[in-house]
């Protein structure tokens, strides 16, 4: 003979449960597709729509030809893991297969967020560029090596920074330095304009790329890579 207790279970508890357990693997699902399956923010959305020419690019670092006919637009952080991840892995590819040959630039654009390390080097970096010009990708790239854990306090502070600019054949480092102190409240401005300007675009974190008239962000490199070379060959194709 079944007890109170037990009707009220099977009649009410069970089903509730069954129901929550129905809604935890709907959501799952949603919040678990999307990254690495093709061009979209990683949960699964399309790209958001945005044109690279609409982005202020003239004083920004950059490699490859100043009047390439076209241009990414790499919003960063010099402490995010994920910047890192694709300065390494879709950069390169996208030097090889569009910036030696003069059909791409890309332009590298602050939107510092992850504390005092990442704004002390974006004010070097800044200064840098001023500086050494051509030595920018070069310590940029020497900066996501030597970056360590999201919010570490080893690797990121100025002195650390100076030192390992000091590694970089071509880099007065004393010189930057005095450009960063002197020039200070100017670089300071142009990154608060840059993160500004990636908030007005829709841009929340980082990495974030702007090609052609799309936004990517939120993605494996290989959809990061996939998404912006389908923007750059079809204006390459205009």
């Amino acid at each position: 003979m079944e007890t109170t207790k037990s009707v009220f279970m099977d009649r009410y508890l069970t089903p509730v449960a069954v129901l929550l357990a129905a809604v935890i693997i709907a959501l799952a699902l949603i919040f678990g597709q999307g990254m690495g399956k093709g061009p979209t923010d990683g949960t699964g959305k399309a790209a958001v729509a945005v044109n690279i020419k609409d982005v202020k690019t003239d004083n920004s670092p950059y490699i490859g030809e100043k009047n390439a006919p076209t241009t990414v637009a790499v919003f960063y952080d010099y402490q995010c893991p994920f910047c890192k991840q694709f300065e390494q892995a879709v950069t390169p590819k996208l030097i090889d297969a569009y910036v030696k040959d003069g059909k791409t630039k890309i332009v590298f654009k602050d939107f510092q967020f992850l504390g005092e390390d990442s704004t002390t080097a974006a004010l070097f970096g800044r200064a840098l560029w001023e500086a050494h010009p051509d030595k920018f990708h070069a310590w940029f790239m020497a900066m996501a090596e030597a970056q360590d854990d999201e919010g570490d306090q080893g690797f990121g502070d100025l002195a650390s920074i100076q030192k390992l600019s000091g590694t970089i054949p071509g880099i007065d480092v004393e010189r930057v330095t005095k450009l960063m102190t002197d020039k200070k409240a100017e670089y300071t401005k142009a990154i608060e304009a840059d993160r500004a300007e990636g908030a007005a675009l829709g841009i929340n974190g980082t990495p974030s790329i702007i090609a052609g008239t799309k936004l990517f962000s939120a993605m494996s490199p290989d959809a990061f890579y996939a998404g912006i070379s389908a923007q750059l060959d079809a204006q390459l194709k205009k």
